[in-house]
């Protein structure tokens, strides 16, 4: 897939969507960037298609859900199998997000919610007999993130 040219009205779009894709809709976005809705609608539907924007996700606190046990395994597959294995990965029960590095060792972070100890126990088990060196398992106190800052539209000076 070719690789997308963004102007000043795709970064701020995805600026927005980043910042709060649920609560955000398309009249507050084309206010933001200075076009009509049409036109934020246009742009969506084009990033989509293109897969610049590749789905929108619920953040979940997993603690709070009742689910103690979210971790983040650190990795090391073969270069030649990494991609398999990362996809094989993600349909063990719960694993919720794989992500391939471009190294040679610590090369899969792959992290995963559990329910309690045995269940762990079993995630890290299945992990290991797909072919992963486990490097390190981290419990997961908290997740933060923000919208890139490219993507936010400067504001015009007068």
């Amino acid at each position: 897939m070719s690789q997308v040219a963004l102007d000043d009205i795709d970064r701020g779009v995805l600026f927005l969507l980043q910042e709060d894709a649920r609560n955000t809709t398309i009249a507050e976005i084309a206010e933001n960037v200075d076009v009509s809705n049409s036109t934020v609608r246009n742009r969506i539907e084009r990033l989509e298609e293109t897969g610049v924007i590749e789905g929108y996700f619920p953040k979940i606190n997993y603690e709070q859900a009742n689910y103690p046990l979210h971790v983040l395994f650190v990795c090391s597959a073969p270069a030649g199998e990494r991609e398999q294995l990362a996809l094989s990965a993600l349909d063990r029960r719960g694993v919720v997000d794989v992500r391939e590095m471009l190294t040679n060792r610590r090369n899969i972070y792959i992290e995963v919610v559990a329910t309690n100890t045995r269940d762990l126990a079993e995630i890290t088990s299945g992990l290991t007999s797909l072919g992963f060196s486990i490097e390190s398992s981290e419990i997961v106190t908290n997740h933060y993130t923000r919208p890139w800052g490219e993507f936010e539209l400067e504001e015009a000076e007068e």
